[in-house]
């Protein structure tokens, strides 16, 4: 781990040393970071746990990887813990799917969390710490529907109104939450709510909802429990049991964290977790919520939830994205308290354009093929051509590709009319094949409709690449493929899902979504090597992107990122 330091300790050292005594020496490298700074030195801290919570109703998101950075990059700058904690408090949209999903979502990005708890562990315990409020003159059992709640909270200028039930007794309200428990009342005739202040400046202190009413069964209890949390009672209780320290979450729980310290100082834990909120991280053209993704996916918009053009982990995952393209993202977008303009998509293109380029296995397609004779081609031109398999890995060796009479380039790479600076060929015009020879081209076969079927072509001598004697300068060096021992593929080519510009009123899907932006190709040849590269490896299709074999489609390869910035294209 690589650390900014105040002074010159080993890694080695600062493990061994008490987290005050780190404390010295570990440089904090974001606003959070100088919070925990604080409490080290100020509160009884032995060691830095924090958590990652998701809710098990949907696929992680490329903003789940903006906070999964910062709950383990955070624990782990301070030699601490991080826990995978799923918030399954509420059945009706949670299932085993999305927890096993999100499971191999955050070990493909590279964490591995200290354990793996679940709020569902803890309902006893939420339980009996309810009663414990009751007991306390500190909750009630209300009558009231949903909609009387609502309406009596009050607003931002105007105080709410006090339940009539507010003023039950504690007997009564242990007899009638046991009753809730026991299933004695249907859903929504009675809820538990804190008992806290109804003119709270802060709406979510007006006596908040705590536990309610639902027989639906859960995916892990079954129908052992009738009566749920809700999400701002359980989560400041999970903390609290498993000993975080610090509870990062994104702005939108701000308001929410006076219920948090609450609830924990009310149930009387010592050492209460701290809620510290930074700013979630968007990115253009991309929706940014599992509620309004899992739509795309019920309205058979996108191929299920790993649809290569979806921003969640498991689409990015299939497109070939990699886990350090995507951390290094995260990373250079950084930490701030306030929000701020979406990140644009280029920029995540970028971060993992540039890993690729470190990583990707080299390998000579052609998505457009165009037939060229050489017309001069013998036995004396014969030749296997060596192809580097990564040059940026001095020790990833070199694979050969036969060189023969009929090969495939590009068809842009060949031009009737040139235009300026056209370093491709044309007629009477020469390039380098990669690894192979110098061509000229001497004629351009047309179709009755006045297209490029074929080039005839012919081989200057003595141009064999590394053992050049001919004398001719080619200023366009271009790939190729042998005609006569190639393979025939399928490549899938995405483009961003939504539409450029595009407002997203969180109903006008139809209306928003880019319809062109799936487009198979089904005449790309490729040289025979692209049989040995294993599925899941990364391929740099030289001159034209980087791609994957799909792993849902074995027969096709999906363009994870073209070789430059592709975001403003149309």
């Amino acid at each position: 781990m690589e650390e900014e330091m105040k002074g010159t300790k080993t890694e080695e050292e600062l493990k061994n040393m008490t987290l005050k005594e780190r404390n010295k020496y570990i440089e904090p490298c974001n606003f959070i970071e100088q919070e925990i700074e604080k409490d080290i030195e100020n509160k009884d801290i032995k060691e830095i746990i924090t958590r990652f919570p998701p809710e098990p109703n949907g696929f992680l998101h490329i903003g789940h990887c903006k906070a999964l950075c910062t709950d383990f990059y955070t624990a782990e700058h301070y030699f601490g813990k991080t826990n995978l904690r799923f918030d399954d408090t509420n059945p009706e949209a949670e299932d085993k799917i999305y927890e096993e999903a999100i499971i191999r979502d955050v070990e493909w990005l590279g964490f591995k969390p200290d354990k793996i708890c679940y709020a569902s562990d803890y309902y006893l315990q939420f339980y009996e710490l309810a009663k414990k409020l009751i007991r306390d003159g500190k909750a009630y059992v209300d009558d009231q529907t949903a909609e009387e709640i609502k309406n009596t909270r009050g607003t931002l200028t105007e105080a709410g109104q006090n339940s009539p039930y507010r003023n039950r007794s504690v007997e009564e309200n242990l007899d009638l939450f046991e009753r809730m428990k026991n299933g004695e009342f249907a859903d929504g005739e009675k809820v538990l709510r804190a008992k806290i202040d109804m003119a709270s400046p802060n709406i979510n202190m007006r006596d908040p909802v705590i536990y309610r009413i639902s027989r639906t069964a859960h995916y892990r209890t079954g129908n052992e429990w009738v009566i749920y949390p809700m999400y701002d009672f359980a989560h400041p209780l999970e903390d609290a049991i498993e000993g975080i320290t610090h509870s990062l979450c994104t702005l939108e729980f701000q308001d929410h964290r006076p219920l948090y310290d609450w609830v924990v100082q009310n149930c009387e834990f010592k050492n209460p977790p701290r809620q510290i909120e930074f700013a979630r991280m968007g990115v253009g053209r991309t929706i940014m919520s599992k509620r309004y993704l899992k739509k795309l996916v019920e309205l058979k918009l996108v191929d299920g939830w790993d649809d290569p053009r979806m921003p969640t982990i498991s689409g990015m995952r299939r497109r070939g994205y990699s886990p350090e393209g995507l951390r290094e993202f995260v990373t250079r977008a950084g930490v701030s308290k306030a929000n701020s303009q979406d990140q644009d998509p280029a920029a995540l293109e970028s971060c993992v354009r540039e890993h690729l380029n470190k990583v990707a296995a080299r390998v000579m397609v052609v998505l457009d093929p165009l037939k060229v004779t050489l017309t001069n081609f013998s036995e004396k031109f014969a030749l296997d051509c060596e192809i580097e398999n990564n040059p940026n890995d001095e020790n990833a060796g070199v694979h050969t590709v036969p060189f023969g009479k009929t090969i495939y380039i590009e068809r842009d790479d060949f031009a009737l009319v040139p235009p300026p600076k056209f370093h491709r060929l044309k007629v009477d015009g020469v390039v380098r094949l990669k690894g192979a020879y110098i061509i000229m081209c001497d004629k351009a076969i047309l179709d009755e409709n006045g297209e490029v079927i074929e080039l005839e072509c012919h081989i200057i001598e003595n141009s064999q690449s590394g053992n050049d004697t001919s004398g001719v300068k080619a200023k366009g060096v271009i790939h190729w493929v042998n005609a006569e021992d190639c393979i025939n593929i399928t490549t899938k080519h995405y483009d961003y899902l939504l539409k450029e510009n595009a407002e997203f009123d969180k109903t006008n899907f139809e209306e928003i979504i880019n319809v062109d932006s799936v487009k198979v190709n089904n005449k790309a040849v490729a040289e025979k090597y692209l049989e040995k590269i294993e599925d899941g490896t990364h391929m740099q299709f030289m001159r034209k992107g980087y791609f994957i074999k799909d792993s849902k489609d074995k027969e096709s390869y999906i363009e994870t990122i073209g070789l430059k910035d592709s975001y403003n294209k149309n």
